[in-house]
């Protein structure tokens, strides 16, 4: 009887890119079961900050994978440390941990001479950027007979084409070009909702959180559901709590168990306290298309301890988050409180909301609204 053979995975995988002062970084890629540890762990010598920045790329460049195996931890090193301001070694990262995890394959033979320079504002898009006409001069004089050469970024066409001689060189807008693939942009579906940030100073405002999601392909069926969502900036402890919400409202749904990567991202990642807790639940059913969008922008703050059931319960905070909802919104707005604060509203807030062009609903639990 005859099976499918997988081949095995490399142990490691190393990477390389180009600083601007044309010294050669290195980034290495490893491997290990994961167990109870993290998905992807990085380091660099004597710069933590830029190690945090190198693991949220790599996390954030997986959401538009397909599959999802989440059985090993990723290590990944980088040597030397870049100037804090320099980017272009984000794509050698992201490579790097999709060859070791056979996801991408440089040519043959040129496994330890792969050198790529790229950058991105949108990995969780799969989207590239960089400019390869310059990257590809700095790279040229390190790139060996046999390597291969990436570049993020497009090409203008009154700018000319990289020259190739010599070289297996790519130019890729798009983490899909890597396989010839289409760009998987449009398969993001994105949402963002906003929630009352109250210190009681200056700083009080409106703070946006958005959720990304992305279909699985079918027939892959996650270890855990906790193991398809990450929210590269926030610690392991309020990761965790954010994965257990979005886990306990999509099971409240029945719809959003093991179809969906997803991934979380803040305005402001750096707050306390749970009162975001509705608004994600309203992004992530935006974002799986099981609530209606509204014309302008989704306000909401509460919290629960059964999210499992739909529950809506109230935070703390109420006059102070009241009085801040009601300084920002605008036109179309639509906002969610919980069904505990209704009989404590100030006098005429609803309807100076509504003359203002916005909408109020204090709810108890959550549904299409």
């Amino acid at each position: 009887m005859s099976g499918i053979s997988h081949p095995r995975l490399p142990d490691y995988a190393v990477c390389r890119s180009v600083l601007a002062d044309g010294r050669l970084l290195t980034i290495t890629a490893s491997r290990r079961a994961r167990g109870n540890r993290a998905d992807v762990k990085c380091h660099v010598a004597a710069a933590p900050a830029l190690a945090l920045r190198m693991q949220q790329v790599v996390r954030m460049a997986r959401l538009t994978e397909a599959l999802l195996d989440s059985r090993d931890q990723v290590l990944l090193s980088m040597d030397p440390a870049p100037n804090a301001k320099e980017r272009d070694w984000e794509l050698a990262a992201v490579l790097a941990d999709r060859m070791v995890r056979g996801l991408y394959a440089a040519a043959p033979g040129a496994e330890q001479a792969l050198l790529a320079l790229g950058w991105s504002d949108a990995w969780h898009l799969g989207r590239v950027e960089g400019e390869p006409l310059q990257a590809q001069r700095i790279a040229m004089a390190h790139l060996a007979p046999d390597g291969v050469l990436v570049l993020g970024g497009q090409v203008r066409s009154d700018a000319g084409e990289p020259d190739l001689a010599g070289a297996r060189c790519s130019v890729i807008g798009h983490l899909g070009a890597l396989h010839g693939h289409a760009d998987l942009a449009d398969c993001v579906a994105s949402v963002r909702s906003w929630f009352p940030l109250y210190c009681g100073g200056s700083h009080d405002s409106l703070a946006w959180l958005e959720v990304s999601v992305f279909p699985l392909a079918a027939g892959t069926v996650p270890a855990s559901e906790e193991d398809s969502i990450a929210a590269p900036q926030l610690d392991p402890a309020r990761l965790q709590a954010l994965r257990q919400t979005l886990c306990a409202a999509r099971h409240f749904d029945g719809h959003g168990l093991g179809r969906w990567r997803t991934l979380v991202r803040f305005s402001q990642p750096e707050f306390q306290g749970n009162s975001y807790e509705l608004a994600l639940v309203m992004a992530d059913r935006m974002a799986r298309g099981r609530e209606f969008l509204p014309r302008g922008r989704l306000i909401a703050t509460g919290q629960s301890s059964a999210w499992h059931a739909g529950l809506v319960e109230a935070v703390d905070g109420q006059q102070a988050k009241l009085a801040l909802i009601a300084r920002q919104a605008g036109a179309g707005d639509r906002i969610l409180l919980p069904a505990g604060w209704a009989a404590a509203l100030p006098a005429g807030y609803v309807a100076g909301l509504r003359q203002r062009g916005a909408s109020l609903a204090c709810i108890e639990r959550i549904g299409m609204i």
